[in-house]
């Protein structure tokens, strides 16, 4: 076995912060692509979507941190983090790191407004960064791209807890092979790439 084969069968134990965000946007998601895989279909717009975050983050480069609440600081791109104690790995899409130390996660997203899946993953990077430098992790940013405009992000404990119960919740999702119900809201379910393997939306 290949090194590259070792790490893919090591990665397939962890769940990634995507993974977190797709759960709480829809349960399915994760039963389609963790308990039948392969059969997700590549869309126009999940290409469109990469396209636009690349395109972004070359732009970043050129913001002042001051849209963060940092006066100086450095700026990472394309963070990958991975730990073994949450089963969590992820690739932030940027780092703000303060001369005082702080680190303010940053997330881009087309939308026009943040939702509840988009605090999740956010708060789940927050987390990943507190374990790998040991430092607080207050808040983070989500970076609206359509608006140009980051929305704070407070790191409340109950946000945290969220991350937490959703681990759980994935791990047993995958562990039981059963489809999940239909989300609350069926209007997520009109641009679903999974709907057509739905036959009760």
């Amino acid at each position: 076995m290949t090194e590259a084969q070792q790490t893919a069968l090591d990665e397939a134990d962890f769940f990634t912060v995507t993974d977190l965000k797709q759960f709480a946007y829809c349960p399915r998601v994760i039963y389609y692509e963790r308990c039948l895989p392969g059969i997700r279909p590549r869309t126009f717009k999940m290409d469109a979507g990469h396209a636009v975050h690349k395109e972004e983050g070359e732009k970043s480069r050129r913001r002042v941190t001051a849209s963060y609440g940092i006066v100086q600081g450095e700026r990472l791109f394309e963070v990958r983090f991975r730990s073994e104690r949450l089963g969590l790995m992820g690739v932030l899409d940027e780092l703000i790191v303060g001369t005082d130390g702080a680190r303010i996660p940053v997330d881009y997203k087309m939308a026009r407004a943040v939702s509840a899946n988009h605090r999740v993953q956010i708060a789940a990077y927050a987390m990943l960064i507190e374990e790998t430098w040991n430092v607080p992790v207050p808040r983070g940013h989500i970076y609206l791209i359509p608006k140009r405009s980051p929305v704070e992000i407070l790191m409340t404990p109950r946000l945290r807890q969220s991350v937490r119960e959703s681990l759980d919740a994935l791990r047993n999702l995958v562990q039981r092979e059963a489809v999940p119900p239909p989300p609350a809201k069926r209007a997520v379910c009109a641009g679903c790439e999974f709907r057509r393997f739905c036959n009760d939306v």
